[in-house]
């Protein structure tokens, strides 16, 4: 009998077409995981991911389950992955759960963090998961409209057009502004996210540091639900889905 199994991945998203398995292209990180896993079963394995980062994104704590027909120690599990693995994804740890876990749909939560480097210089470094702002932001007014986003509201206005999600309702459960050095952190930790939500409120919050958008216009984006009113989208090389959360 299968056994189901939890595992946690770590992947800088930069050289894939997002999390999901598309019919276009085979560079997702879905499909190059299923294929190692494939590997290591002798048979197909039908990888399930907590959410679907877009192209571009990264993850350090990336849920996943998937059923196995061969019997392996569990502690093994992440070394036998890595081995069929490329070198920017990495399986971190793994866990048995029972049958009936599912990763999407047992999530109740998920933070993620999205990293402006306000420097005049972009950094050798950090430049393929920051997103370099040269002018130099205001972060108090930038923390009082993200106070604004907290609490459960319909966020149609920050949500790009396409999504086909029947509510555009979505709840904040804390939206914090970090200074760390040169870099701003936008961690944001919700029970889950319309399509490029977070990366349109990082543009927004940007635009509210750069003067471009007072309080009170910011106030009434979220209002609006018109996304024609809200800031641009950051892109997607700043945004990090750092852990998801489960009961």
């Amino acid at each position: 009998m299968a056994d189901n199994y939890k595992i946690i991945l770590e992947y800088d998203g930069g050289n894939y077409s997002g999390w999901q398995i598309q019919q276009n292209t085979s560079e997702t990180i879905q499909q190059i995981v299923e294929e190692a896993l494939t590997k290591i079963n002798q048979s197909k394995v039908s990888l399930i991911g907590a959410g679907r980062t877009d192209a571009g994104v990264h993850a350090a704590g990336q849920t996943a389950n998937f059923f196995l027909d061969i019997s392996i120690p569990v502690d093994k599990i992440p070394l036998a992955l890595n081995r069929h693995l490329p070198e920017d994804i990495i399986c971190k740890k793994a866990k048995k759960v029972n049958d009936k876990f599912h990763a999407r749909y047992d999530a109740r939560g998920k933070k993620y963090r999205y990293r402006i480097l306000n420097s005049n210089f972009n950094s050798v470094f950090v430049r393929k998961f920051v997103y370099n702002v040269r002018k130099k932001l205001d972060l108090d007014p930038m923390k009082k409209a993200a106070d604004i986003l907290e609490g459960t509201h319909d966020f149609a206005a920050f949500c790009s057009a396409g999504s086909s999600v029947e509510s555009t309702v979505r709840t904040i459960y804390s939206i914090n502004l970090i200074l760390s050095g040169d870099e701003i952190w936008i961690d944001v930790f919700g029970d889950g996210f319309l399509y490029n939500m977070i990366r349109i409120i990082a543009g927004t919050l940007i635009d509210v540091g750069r003067a471009k958008i007072s309080l009170a216009d910011f106030k009434e984006i979220l209002i609006s639900c018109d996304r024609r009113k809200a800031g641009f989208t950051a892109p997607a090389r700043g945004l990090t889905l750092l852990e998801v959360f489960y009961d």
